[in-house]
């Protein structure tokens, strides 16, 4: 067990409080930590020699990289958090932190876009996005899904080979006609299309176990009163996901695809979900388009309680 007066000597400086503060919060390289203090590498790694001799952090080797984590015991612990109130600079390593975290997740997504930019270069019998999205969908339970904002219906009779039940909501006539047309024609008899708005969807409350919005939420006057709409008709449990534009300045877009907003940023997407009541947020950009424009998808998803 760590020394609590050495413990206590080391925690007092506060450079060496503000490496443990972080630490509490998650794992992180010698450089994350330089990049969040603004402190020279030397210094950094001096401070988590003198705490991991003490005990107080561990370190993991990832390749090149070693991963620091706190260490310390509770009542050290807890000491550390109620000195957070007298360092300054504690909530701009939390600010910092958030944005280094950002960057790690944006690392992740760049190998990810290039590992699925490979998918389909080279001929491979048997494979294809069409395929792929099949077996996906096999692996899911018979569900009741909303497609807001569904189109000429795609997704919506793709999902519906495999949920209990799809209703596809459009609020142009035409759109609606055409989907419910080619669903009979297919005899999806499990498809119902529905004419109404994203704000104001045809739906009972509670009655959907997934709520989808794949890009139409750029198409909605006011985005926000459409999520809610989303976590209204969802049951207790329910789940939404929406697929939509990464924010852009492509004011062309207005015209072109009758656009009402450029796009939403990851945290305009949180914003709107966590605001109406959603939890287990999550967002991350999918895909990039490799074209001018080059415009960029983000998959943002959150959880009705139960």
């Amino acid at each position: 067990m760590p020394s609590i007066l050495k413990s206590l000597r080391l925690a007092a400086d506060p450079g060496r409080l503000r490496l443990l503060l972080l630490l509490e919060q998650e794992e992180l390289s010698v450089a994350e930590l330089q990049t969040i203090v603004g402190k020279p590498q030397s210094q950094v790694s001096t401070h988590l020699a003198q705490l991991k001799q003490a005990g107080l952090v561990a370190d993991r080797r990832t390749g090149k990289n070693a991963f620091y984590r706190l260490n310390a015991p509770a009542g050290l612990v807890a000491i550390l958090r109620q000195a957070a109130a007298e360092i300054p600079e504690a909530a701009q390593d939390r600010a910092a932190l958030r944005l280094v975290l950002h960057k790690r997740q944006d690392k992740m997504r760049r190998y990810f876009d290039e590992l699925a930019g490979k998918f389909g270069r080279q001929y491979v019998p048997g494979r294809s996005w069409k395929g792929i999205a099949e077996a996906l969908l096999s692996l899911m339970p018979p569900l009741v899904i909303a497609d807001l904002g569904a189109g000429e219906g795609t997704i919506a009779q793709l999902m519906a080979e495999r949920a209990r039940r799809v209703i596809a909501i459009d609020n142009a006539p035409k759109m609606v006609a055409f989907g419910a047309a080619l669903a009979r024609k297919n005899a999806i008899a499990n498809l119902e299309y529905r004419l109404g708005d994203l704000e104001d969807v045809p739906i009972r409350t509670g009655t959907v176990d997934v709520a989808f919005l794949s890009q139409a939420l750029h198409h909605a006057a006011h985005p926000g009163r459409a999520v809610a709409e989303a976590w209204r008709i969802l049951k207790p449990g329910g789940r939404a996901a929406i697929l939509d534009l990464n924010r852009h300045h492509l004011e062309e877009a207005r015209e072109m695809y009758a656009d009402l907003w450029l796009g939403f940023s990851e945290l305009d997407l949180e914003r709107f979900l966590k605001q109406a009541g959603f939890r287990d947020v999550a967002t991350a950009i999918v895909h990039r388009e490799t074209e001018a424009p080059y415009f960029e998808s983000i998959l943002a998803t959150g959880a009705k309680a139960k």
